[in-house]
């Protein structure tokens, strides 16, 4: 058989696996192992996988990873989404839908200390749902700001997706988390304005809350400089220079532990739940890594991504129609999948492809981001949908589902938007 028959048999086993509940990495792992036996012999295959995995772990660009997922974790015990929240609240609370656009805004903060999705609409939700509960919040309204908020935590810097992307296709993590900066505030704005058009047609769904006085307005700013703070540092300093990444993620967490120390926030039991929470998380992200690791070496071998490239480039369709292709391929497996696994399997294979048609990278890395959020509150699995039907088991996971139904429509809107100005993903980045 030729190596691209071969490795296509073994992608097939890799579904398989995946499909039977092993783990993504072990599964990728194993996969690779038994195509690098078939092809190389089992000597050189065992010594392939002896010394991929230390050389991926043992870089040090990895350990920006621990930290990044460190510092969202000292803010989430230090109380920042909670102020976020507040101060939101005060803002667009007396409004129709208020507390709606409080709880989209409130996540677009908290993402940019947090970086995971999942993490920000629970965070957010447990904090959200009994407010506009006490308001008489449509409960479609009310899940579906909140599952659609999440996902702007792979979106906004920092990302775990962009720091995957970027240790799959060595592109500059600054420069990533730059790019994702304006379409973060773009889709932010976006779905503020799908809120304010639902509540305008149906007031019934959004009514309004208490109004609060300027002064209690301008109180309320106390509780979320220190927040603000932190990400100014951050990325502030990534676009200006002053440190790598891997800095930005020490001094961004080594900050965020200082804030838990000032609140008061910081004793043996709240540290204790940091590290474990980071170090399930690293792990989790560390096994796949490995897996993927191994498995694109395997993919090289085969040379299977070449033929892809070589194959779609050679297809008589305009560039933009190709990657308007991958992106629903990205879509498709989204609501399956996992987001980090989706990126690791698939990076290596359409990342060579849209470069050879001449696509911005970082541009890419982009809408590759925003087409995975659609994934996680689109339909069978939808990640952000199980983790509100998680916060609020009274309501249905139909009712979330019927609820997110705008809010996708709004990510079509800013993926169209992305298509016809690219220059929103790529401006930020082209100044560092």
């Amino acid at each position: 058989m030729s190596p691209i028959l071969i490795g296509i048999i073994f992608i097939i086993i890799l579904f398989i696996l995946m499909a039977s509940g092993m783990n993504v990495g072990i599964a990728m792992a194993v996969s690779a192992f038994a195509g690098l036996i078939y092809i190389m012999g089992f000597p050189q295959a065992l010594a392939i996988i002896g010394a991929q995995p230390y050389r991926t772990a043992a870089a040090y660009t990895m350990s920006v990873i621990p930290l990044f997922v460190l510092m969202g974790n000292f803010s989430f015990y230090a109380g920042v989404s909670e102020d976020l929240y507040s101060t939101t609240y005060k803002l667009f609370g007396h409004l129709p839908g208020g507390l709606a656009m409080a709880t989209t805004v409130g996540c677009a903060g908290f993402a940019a200390t947090c970086g995971s999705s999942v993490a920000t609409a629970v965070t957010m939700g447990s904090i959200a749902i009994p407010e506009m509960k006490k308001y008489e919040y449509a409960p479609t309204l009310a899940t579906g700001c909140l599952a659609a908020g999440g996902t702007l935590g792979i979106l906004i810097p920092p990302s775990i997706g962009f720091i995957i992307y970027s240790m799959l296709t060595n592109e500059s993590i600054g420069k990533l988390f730059i790019a994702g900066v304006l379409p973060g505030i773009l889709l932010t704005f976006l779905f503020v304005l799908t809120i304010y058009v639902i509540v305008r047609r149906d007031p019934t769904l959004g009514p309004p809350g208490p109004r609060f006085t300027l002064k209690e307005k301008l109180a309320s700013f106390k509780g979320i400089w220190s927040a603000l703070s932190l990400f100014i540092l951050v990325i502030g300093g990534l676009y200006g220079g002053i440190f790598t990444p891997t800095e930005a993620g020490g001094i961004g967490a080594f900050g965020a532990f200082l804030l838990m120390i000032f609140r008061g926030k910081l004793n043996r039991g709240s540290l204790i739940n940091v590290l474990v929470d980071t170090g399930k998380v690293t792990a989790m992200c560390f096994i796949i890594l490995l897996g993927a690791n191994i498995f694109g070496y395997f993919m090289a071998v085969t040379r299977i991504p070449n033929a892809l490239a070589d194959l779609t480039v050679s297809l008589p369709l305009p560039p933009v129609l190709i990657v308007v292709f991958i992106l629903i391929i990205y879509l498709a497996l989204g609501s399956v999948m996992d987001s980090i696994a989706m990126i690791v399997l698939t990076v290596p294979i359409f990342y060579p492809v849209v470069i050879e048609l001449g696509f911005d990278a970082f541009w890419f890395g982009v809408m590759m981001v925003i087409v995975m959020e659609m994934a996680l509150i689109t339909p069978p699995v939808g990640m952000n949908v199980f983790a509100i039907a998680g916060v609020a088991p009274d309501i249905s996971l139909y009712t979330v589902f019927k609820g997110i139904m705008p809010f996708l429509v709004a990510m079509l809107i800013c993926v169209t938007i992305l298509f016809v100005i690219p220059q929103v993903a790529t401006f930020l980045p082209g100044l560092m």
